[in-house]
C-alpha cells in the first residue's frame, strides 16, 4: 500500500453531491494528492444520485467519476471510489455491484467501472455475520475474476477494540479469504459525528496496524473511521501511527452547509421578483462558486495535515505498474 509506505494517509471524503465531488477533486488537483471519493447508503440513494434507488445512485456515481478522471483537469488526480456506510437488506447485492462493476462507453472507449474498495457497515452485525457478508462478497469477486479490496470494519464507535475482537474479526476472515482485505477500521477512540477529539488513541492505532500485518503476512493500513474534530497534530499522530485513510463526513457536511447559508443570508435581497440579479443569484453556480471557495482551502488543509500533498504523481506509478 502506497501511503502505508511513504508514511502518509489519503483524505476519504464523503462526498453527498456532485459539486462536493468537484469540490474534493479541485483540492487534491491544486495539492497534487490521491482522494478517495466516497458514498454511504444515503448518498446513494439520495435526490443528487439515485433519487431513491442505490443501484442507479452507483450506476450515477461510478460514470461521474468516470467522466471527471478521463478529463484533462483531472486526469493528473488518483481517484479511489469506496463504498462506505452501506448497511441494511441491500448490503450483499449493492456491494456485489460495486464489485462486478458496470461496462460503460465514453469517448469511443470501452470501460469497465467497479468500486476501487469495498466496506459495509458492521454496527448491526454480529461477528457471525460481518465474516458471512465478507465471505460472501469475497466469493462474487473470484467468481466474476475481478480483484476487490476490501476494509474490514470492527464496531468503530464502541470505544477501543480489542486485539482479541480483531484477531476473530480481522483475523478470521483474512484466514478464510486471503489476499482480499487491505483496510481494517477498529474502534481507536473516534466516534462518527462532531465529537471525536476526546477519546482518540493513536497508541491503539499503532497495536492493531502491528497485529493486523501480521495475521495477513503484508501491511495492513487502518482506516480511521469519525475524523471529525480531529486537529492537525491528532491527525498526524494518526499517520504516525499506521493509519492509511481517514473518512471525512460530518465536519466536511458542517463547512458546505455553512457556506451555502451564509451566501443566501448575504444575497437574501437579491433573492426576490424583480431584482436586477435575480437570476445570476439564484442560479445554482451562485451558490457552488461561493460554497466552493469556502471548502477548498479546508480540504487542502486537510490533506496536507495527512502528509499526501505531491504524493500524486508517485501514487499514479503504482497504478501503472
Amino acid at each position: 500500500m502506497h501511503a502505508l509506505a511513504e508514511q502518509y494517509a489519503i483524505l476519504a471524503v464523503n462526498a453527498d453531491s456532485p459539486a462536493a465531488v468537484v469540490d474534493a477533486l479541485e483540492a487534491a488537483r491544486e495539492c497534487q494528492s490521491p482522494v478517495i471519493v466516497e458514498t454511504s447508503l444515503w448518498q446513494l440513494t439520495g435526490h443528487s444520485f439515485g433519487c431513491g434507488d442505490p443501484f442507479l445512485g452507483m450506476t450515477r456515481y461510478l460514470t461521474d467519476l468516470a467522466v471527471l478522471g478521463q478529463s484533462e483537469r483531472y486526469r493528473s488526480v488518483p481517484i479511489v471510489y469506496h463504498t462506505d456506510h452501506i448497511k441494511g437488506p441491500i448490503t450483499v447485492s449493492l456491494l456485489q455491484r460495486g464489485i462486478t462493476g458496470l461496462d460503460v462507453s465514453f469517448g469511443g472507449q470501452a470501460l469497465s467501472l467497479s468500486a476501487s474498495s469495498i466496506s459495509l457497515d458492521s454496527s448491526e452485525l454480529s461477528v457471525e455475520e460481518n465474516l458471512a457478508t465478507i465471505a460472501t462478497l469475497c466469493e462474487t469477486a473470484r467468481d466474476a475474476g475481478v480483484d476487490a479490496t476490501l476494509e474490514m470494519e470492527a464496531g468503530v464507535d464502541d470505544g477501543v477494540t480489542s486485539l482479541d475482537e480483531a484477531r476473530a474479526l480481522f483475523g478470521a476472515a483474512e484466514s478464510a479469504n486471503p489476499g482480499y482485505l487491505a483496510l481494517w477500521a477498529p474502534g481507536v477512540g473516534t466516534k462518527h459525528g462532531l465529537g471525536s477529539a476526546g477519546g482518540f488513541e493513536p497508541e491503539a492505532v499503532a497495536r492493531h496496524q502491528t497485529l493486523a500485518s501480521e495475521l495477513a503476512g503484508r501491511p495492513i493500513g487502518i482506516a480511521l473511521h469519525g475524523s471529525s474534530g480531529l486537529n492537525t497534530a491528532q491527525l498526524k499522530a494518526a499517520v504516525a501511527a499506521g493509519v492509511s485513510k481517514v473518512n471525512w463526513s460530518s465536519e466536511s457536511l458542517l463547512i458546505r452547509s455553512g457556506a451555502a447559508l451564509e451566501f443566501y443570508q448575504d444575497h437574501q435581497e437579491q433573492l426576490t421578483k424583480g431584482h436586477a440579479n435575480f437570476k445570476e443569484t439564484a442560479m445554482d453556480n451562485g451558490v457552488q462558486s461561493s460554497v466552493s471557495a469556502v471548502y477548498v482551502p479546508r480540504v487542502i488543509e486537510r490533506l496536507k495535515a495527512l502528509g499526501s500533498d505531491g504524493k500524486a504523481p508517485s501514487f499514479m506509478g503504482t497504478l501503472e505498474d
